[in-house]
């Protein structure tokens, strides 16, 4: 299916509703960007139009957020040209390229939750009311915005109790406050609901219609060809080629993507279902906000069952997974782990009798972002042998280990000594479920285990999973998205407030 919004053509009115000049034509030319180790973009040249949803592709460290970080200014280029409507531009900083109209929403919300959502729009902004703050314009404004653009946001409401999908909508009116006329999306679906993905793509094609420039990074073929117009692909750092949406198919997309023909669909891996290892007994928790999450719930996971947690985003599931990791309390019920009571334990305590745990928001609970790759990896047995030796650190082993899982699970990453902040989005994801994965967990939970993967890498994930089945050890997951998790679960249940 293919986007019927047609680009704005260049003898349209060349202001937005904002009252704002729109940027007509945006080049990029022959791009080059380095790190110690890798090039990161390779004379990578991209354009996009007024009224155009011009999407890129590519794999986990193809280079996809990298380019358009130095679109942004948060990276220098080391080599060529950027143009604004036919003008030679110089971008720095983010301050440059908002003056030039582009904005950035990140896959990683930069948003302060203990802040309002006017506040989070204002942060950094001049008052006009010099030292004084002038919260009441900028509520009014975000008002005639989220009108304009259909998005429903309360601008009085804390950022820390929205859900995830109203918190990108803060993230785009903050954008267009500052004057955004070319709104780059990093993964913007990555954590959405498919009705949540269905309401952002109606306000991105308003956007369009507005003549706005949209620029939509993503690795799930069926939103970019429901959305785009045009369609670049990366590979390993270089520019495989561009595409009209009309008439190119998700095979070809994907071949273009991985350089090989790849298989879209899986077959599930018959286990043999033991004993139960897990167990759940009416089990009543609470949410952060105060509301009620879990209601009485019981639940089991046997030894070799692969167990998926359905349902829509908010009914339960994270509190669910953070009531088994020991990362919240209980109100009532009890927790039975190989037939202990742990309700009462500690998150290590819990870790040491073998339960393990891939968070949702890998970024706050999953890593620490100045750590290096190997720092993270032996996160939580850098006090236990091979890695610690009478209170003192066995980098040597440490290296050894941090390498292996490396090379086993694809990382792409310049060194072992890189800080985690500064990979893909997939490949820290990648990170976490090596760690998890590699001390042989008995009972593994993981909310959103792929979030960020592109086509090729979640077999990697469903091969160790399916291995770690077939050894009689279960594996809870809680994805927001089955179109490709589908054939994995042996046993699915579905959360309804969670029940």
């Amino acid at each position: 299916m293919t986007n019927s919004t047609a680009p704005v053509s260049l003898s349209s009115p060349a202001l937005l509703p904002t009252g704002l000049p729109r940027i007509d034509l945006l080049e990029m030319r022959g791009i080059v960007k380095r790190f110690p180790g890798v090039l990161a973009c390779d004379r990578i040249d991209f354009d996009v139009k007024a009224g155009e949803v011009h999407a890129l592709l590519g794999e986990n460290g193809a280079g996809k957020s990298t380019l358009m970080k130095v679109l942004y200014g948060l990276y220098h280029k080391d080599g060529g040209e950027i143009r604004v409507n036919g003008r030679p531009v110089e971008i720095h900083t983010p301050t440059d390229a908002l003056r030039q109209g582009i904005g950035m929403v990140h896959q990683h919300f930069m948003l302060v939750d203990t802040l309002t959502v006017a506040e989070n729009v204002a942060l950094g902004l001049p008052s006009s009311r010099g030292p004084l703050l002038d919260l009441d314009k900028v509520e009014a404004r975000i008002r005639v915005l989220s009108a304009a653009y259909g998005l429903q946001v309360d601008p009085k409401s804390p950022v820390w109790t929205l859900p995830v999908g109203v918190r990108q909508r803060v993230e785009i009116i903050k954008a267009l406050y500052r004057g955004a006329a070319l709104l780059i999306l990093d993964e913007p679906t990555a954590v959405l609901t498919p009705q949540e993905v269905d309401d952002l793509f109606v306000t991105l094609r308003q956007m369009t219609r507005d003549g706005h420039s949209l620029v939509f990074i993503s690795h799930k073929l069926r939103e970019v060809l429901a959305l785009s117009d045009r369609i670049s692909v990366l590979r390993g750092g270089a520019l495989v080629g561009t595409v009209p949406n009309e008439g190119v198919t998700r095979q070809q997309l994907a071949r273009m993507m991985v350089g090989r023909e790849l298989l879209l669909e899986r077959k599930r891996v018959p286990v043999q279902v033991g004993e139960t290892l897990l167990s759940l007994n009416d089990v009543e928790a609470y949410r952060i906000t105060g509301t009620r999450a879990l209601y009485h719930l019981t639940q089991t996971l046997r030894g070799g069952e692969i167990l998926g947690i359905a349902g829509v985003s908010g009914n339960g599931q994270r509190t669910l997974a953070e009531v088994i990791a020991g990362l919240r309390d209980l109100r009532d019920g009890h927790i039975t782990l190989l037939g202990a009571d742990i309700t009462a334990w500690s998150v290590g305590q819990r870790i040491e009798a073998g339960l393990r745990y891939i968070p949702e928001e890998r970024m706050h609970d999953g890593v620490i972002q100045e750590f290096s790759v190997a720092e993270n990896i032996i996160l939580q047995d850098h006090v236990r042998p091979p890695f610690s030796k009478s209170s003192f650190l066995d980098f040597k082993a440490i290296a050894r280990r941090s390498q292996d899982l490396v090379r086993e699970f694809r990382i792409k990453t310049p060194g072992i000594d890189t800080p985690i902040k500064n990979l893909s989005g997939g490949n820290i994801q990648k990170v976490i479920l090596a760690r998890e994965l590699s001390n042989n967990p008995k009972v593994l939970i993981a909310a959103q285990p792929t979030r960020g993967w592109t086509l090729a890498r979640p077999n990697i994930f469903i091969s160790a999973c399916s291995i770690s089945a077939a050894r009689a050890r279960p594996f809870c997951s809680f994805p927001k998205t089955w179109t490709r998790f589908w054939p994995f679960p042996t046993a699915l249940r579905c959360c309804t407030r969670a029940r």
